[in-house]
């Protein structure tokens, strides 16, 4: 007889009753009682005889792991042996760490790059002011605190800034084209500083020259009257009635005489120059936007005060000190170059319109061929101005009503890059091949190095728009040899010439000693302050100078590859702002491997443009 029930694994249960008679039982208990019955072995009477403490002592002599019995002492061993394994990795692996590993050395840096570190160099030796902590200039010091307070004129502060070369006086129209150009640089190559590890520093240097500039007005405001365009004396005649900073010879930290302070009331140059470098200074650092703000608003202050109407003129007056060292020929250059970094700063069409305007341009002598034309400097921003419009056309192609400027502008640009190739013959060669964009004059390089970079930068623009080259009349010429234009300029100065002379101090074996510079020229000495005539001993003697000023571009050969290392000759071994800039920007453009620009961080600011129909054609009449 069976039941079904519920089978947990899914079948039928099923449930049997016994069906053994009580005879089969009574047989069974029998045959057990017999097996009890049964002599007992003696391991057998000991487990069952065993007490309590004796099966205690027994389960302590073995490790019950489960399923395993394990005896206790070999269970420890092994236990033992694991743990003191484990600890000797620990130590190996320590050990290793500790250890250097013999890895293959990193590749060596490529000259532009190694030059570019110490041409950086050169601007932390010409701040003003109170200095950073870590300027790492041992032989510099704060200098001329009270500069601004001590003119009764001023009565601001206007410490800080950069001296401009050898001296100690600060010229704002070279201060702002070096920061314009320094933060061109940095828009454009970006991720090139930061692979050399130089960003932070290139930043830091733009920054210490765009606070200085802000200083230099009322920043604040929304409409100025004056701008301070010079701080220091500079004139250079023999026994002045005072001192000034061109006849006496003292390191800038000795300075105890009052400094003039020149102001400007109708300067469109000068003005428009300093709008560029706060402009272009926001976009660098757009990633602060108070600061970035703060920056443009002075721009718009500045630019407002560069376009007011009325009577203008170059801020350079005939025979002042900027005349003699920074003359300004004209101003409508700055007008277009200092647009068109509005515009790329601010978004706002008026100014992209004014840049692009027909008459401004006429002004300017785009169609004309000036003895200046093509080269680029503190004062011909024309060329930088047209490469960057050219880049917006390239990148944005804004169309009507801009695109017919804009070409001019593209062409002018590509007849400029023509000209720099020795086909042409536009300009003349020393035998070492250094061009003389300067025709002959003294102090070629700071115009060099004005070329080579441009030069970079739109082949850099060519390769990103995907247009393998350019058109010099019925010739095509491809990027590659304008980067070898630029790449054989800057050889020539980091040492590739007839003497085997860098002209950057400190790069090399072989550089200028007897640079002409005040500060680099004087022993730095505990409680030794030489006056205004005390220094011209260290002016005149032959020796090298105490102080190596680390990145300083000289200012160069003559025209037959000749140089004088000589202290006392400016047009030989004086470095300026505006050289350096130059410099910083060329080799930044050719360090590293490859090539490219950064194509969005210059139009963060540009909205979307949508081209405006062309007007409609006048009304047919029969």
């Amino acid at each position: 007889m069976s039941m079904y029930g519920r089978d947990p694994w899914g079948g039928p249960l099923e449930i049997c009753h016994d069906s053994a008679t009580d005879d089969d039982r009574s047989r069974n208990l029998d045959l057990d009682r017999a097996a009890l019955s049964r002599t007992l072995d003696e391991t057998q009477q000991s487990w069952l005889l065993a007490g309590p403490g004796d099966q205690g002592r027994k389960k302590k002599r073995y490790v019950d792991l489960g399923c395993l019995l394990v005896s206790r002492k070999l269970f420890l061993w092994t236990l033992g042996l694991l743990l003191a394994a484990a600890a000797l990795a620990g130590i190996a692996a320590g050990i290793a760490k500790a250890v250097p590993r013999h890895q293959a050395p990193p590749a060596p840096l490529d000259q532009f790059t190694l030059a570019l570190r110490k041409a950086l160099m050169f601007f932390n030796a010409q701040k003003s002011g109170k200095l950073p902590k870590h300027n790492n200039v041992p032989w510099r010091g704060d200098s001329c605190l009270k500069d601004g307070r001590s003119d009764e004129t001023s009565r601001r502060d206007l410490s800080g800034g950069y001296y401009d070369g050898g001296s100690a006086v600060k010229f704002n129209f070279a201060s702002a084209f070096s920061m314009t150009l320094l933060s061109w640089s940095v828009i454009e190559y970006n991720a090139k500083y930061e692979a050399a590890g130089e960003l932070g520093h290139v930043r830091d240097t733009i920054k210490w020259g765009a606070d200085y500039l802000l200083k230099t007005f009322n920043s604040t405001a929304r409409s100025i009257d004056r701008l301070v365009a010079q701080v220091g004396g500079a004139a250079m005649s023999e026994g002045p009635s005072q001192p000034n900073d061109h006849y006496c010879w003292m390191r800038p930290e000795d300075i105890d005489y009052p400094r003039p302070v020149t102001e400007c009331h109708t300067c469109p140059d000068l003005g428009a120059e300093m709008a560029a470098a706060l402009a272009a200074a926001s976009i660098v650092f757009k990633d602060n936007r108070a600061y970035s703000h703060k920056l443009l608003h002075g721009a718009t202050t500045v630019w407002d005060f560069a376009r007011k109407g009325g009577s203008r003129q170059t801020y350079s007056v005939p025979r002042s000190d900027a005349a003699k060292f920074y003359n300004s020929t004209a101003y409508w250059d700055e007008y277009i170059w200092g647009g068109s970094w509005m515009y790329l700063a601010t978004g706002n069409s008026s100014y992209l319109q004014f840049a692009t305007d027909t008459k401004l341009a006429n002004n300017a002598h785009i169609y004309s061929r000036p003895p200046n034309y093509g080269v680029f400097s503190w004062d011909n921003k024309l060329p930088g101005a047209q490469v960057l419009l050219s880049r917006l056309r390239l990148f944005l192609s804004p169309g009507y009503p801009y695109e017919e400027m804009l070409r001019t502008y593209h062409n002018q640009t590509s007849i400029i890059m023509c000209s720099y190739l020795p086909n042409f013959r536009s300009f003349n060669r020393t035998k070492g091949g250094l061009i003389q964009l300067n025709h002959g004059q003294p102090q070629p390089l700071q115009y060099v190095v004005n070329a080579a970079f441009p030069a970079s930068l739109f082949s850099d623009y060519l390769e990103a728009a995907d247009t393998p080259g350019w058109y010099c009349g019925p010739h095509f010429y491809s990027i590659e040899v304008l980067r070898s234009f630029a790449r054989t300029q800057m050889e020539y100065i980091l040492g590739k010439n007839p003497l085997k002379m860098s002209y950057v101090v400190g790069h090399g074996k072989h550089y200028p000693k007897r640079v002409h510079h005040r500060g680099a020229s004087i022993p730095k000495k505990k409680g030794v302050h030489p006056g205004c005539k005390g220094g011209w001993t260290w002016r005149d003697t032959k020796k090298p100078n105490p102080h190596i000023i680390v990145g300083a571009m000289v200012a160069g050969p003559d025209r037959h590859d000749g140089f004088k290392d000589v202290r006392r000759n400016r047009n030989y071994t004086e470095p300026t702002l505006a050289g350096n800039a130059g410099l910083v920007a060329a080799l930044v453009a050719l360090s590293g491997e490859g090539h490219g620009v950064d194509k969005n961080t210059m139009f963060s600011a540009v909205p979307p443009m949508f081209p405006s129909p062309p007007p409609p054609p006048a009304p047919w009449k029969p």
